[in-house]
C-alpha cells in the first residue's frame, strides 16, 4: 500500500510533507460589466457590432480574450501562503488610495 502522493504548495513551490496541513482552492475570476457606454452618438446595438468587429479583426487568440472574461486555477497552498492569500483577499481599510 502506498501513501499519498506528495503535494506541492502551488504559490511558494515548496513541497508539502504528507503529514502536514495544506489548503485545496479554486479560483475563479469572471469579468462582467453591467451596462456598456453608451455616451457616444451610437445606439446599444452599433456599439455592440462595433465591438465584435473589432475582436473578429485583432491579432488576438480567442482563448485570450476567453480567459479576459473567465480563469480558473485550482491547487493546494501550505499555511504559510494561506495567510498571505487571506490578507490579500481581505477587505482592506477604508482610507486605502487605488492600488
Amino acid at each position: 500500500m502506498s501513501g499519498p502522493s506528495p503535494k506541492t504548495c502551488t504559490a511558494c513551490g515548496r513541497q508539502l510533507a504528507p503529514s502536514e496541513l495544506y489548503y485545496r482552492f479554486t479560483l475563479v475570476l469572471e469579468g462582467e460589466q453591467d451596462v456598456l457606454d453608451t455616451s457616444g452618438s451610437k445606439g446599444a446595438g452599433d456599439e455592440l457590432a462595433s465591438i465584435l468587429r473589432q475582436l473578429e479583426a485583432g491579432p488576438e487568440d480567442p482563448r485570450e480574450w476567453e480567459e479576459q472574461i473567465h480563469w480558473e486555477h485550482k491547487g493546494v497552498i501550505c499555511s504559510a501562503c494561506r495567510s498571505v492569500v487571506m490578507r490579500t483577499l481581505a477587505r482592506p481599510p477604508r482610507d486605502t488610495g487605488p492600488h
